[in-house]
């Protein structure tokens, strides 16, 4: 597989500005400063998502029509940064409720984890968020370049051992190696393909 063609399709502040549903979407989730720019863009090998060393710097949803794979990557408002005003992460949470409670074809959730810390609080209300949509989520773990191969190993087991919650094994990703991109590129096709000919009632880990 060959990296996807794309286009930044849509950026929408609000819910009269979301697009019309043109397709099954894939929309990533994560805490702020969890590296998720970088992981788009080494998945769409296009530095289209804008990257930042301040926390929270998404505050709009972006829709990136990925034509090679007949689906739609959509980009989520980070959570969880303290050092923003409780309004604006109000309004963050709200545009988030907004796009999930419109009609859309959401294949499944990206939800990204600092793989240094594991879930943490925000992280498990987003599970529960999740579960009380039944909808399917995909665990992919950031910045493992950030621990040593065999610290990591042990720390994926207890992760997953502690009860995590994947439609496929969790993914380690650093947002830098190409073979990871290409992994993970592989794996989400591969889920939008099985839950769009078996439902959302697919196996988890």
């Amino acid at each position: 597989m060959t990296a996807w063609k794309s286009e930044l399709l849509c950026t929408a502040f609000n819910a009269a500005q979301l697009p019309q549903p043109r397709g099954p979407e894939v929309a990533f989730l994560g805490r702020s400063n969890v590296g998720k720019s970088t992981l788009i863009n080494a998945l769409l090998a296009r530095k289209l998502a804008k990257v930042s060393s301040k926390p929270g710097k998404t505050r709009s949803i972006n829709f990136y029509e990925v034509s090679s794979g007949g689906f739609f990557l959509v980009d989520l408002p980070g959570y969880g940064y303290a050092a923003r005003g409780k309004d604006e992460r109000q309004a963050w949470w709200r545009l988030i409720n907004e796009y999930f409670g419109t009609e859309r074809d959401i294949a499944f959730v990206v939800h990204l984890v600092d793989f240094r810390h594991g879930p943490l609080a925000n992280d498990d209300e987003l599970t529960a968020w999740l579960d009380g949509m039944d909808m399917p989520r995909l665990v992919v773990f950031t910045k493992g370049d950030k621990i040593s191969r065999g610290r990591g190993k042990v720390m994926y087991d207890r992760y997953v051992g502690d009860g995590l919650v994947s439609i496929a094994p969790p993914v380690v990703t650093s947002g830098k190696n190409d073979a990871e991109a290409e992994r993970l590129r592989r794996l989400v096709i591969q889920i939008i393909h099985e839950l769009g000919s078996a439902g959302r009632d697919g196996g988890v880990i």
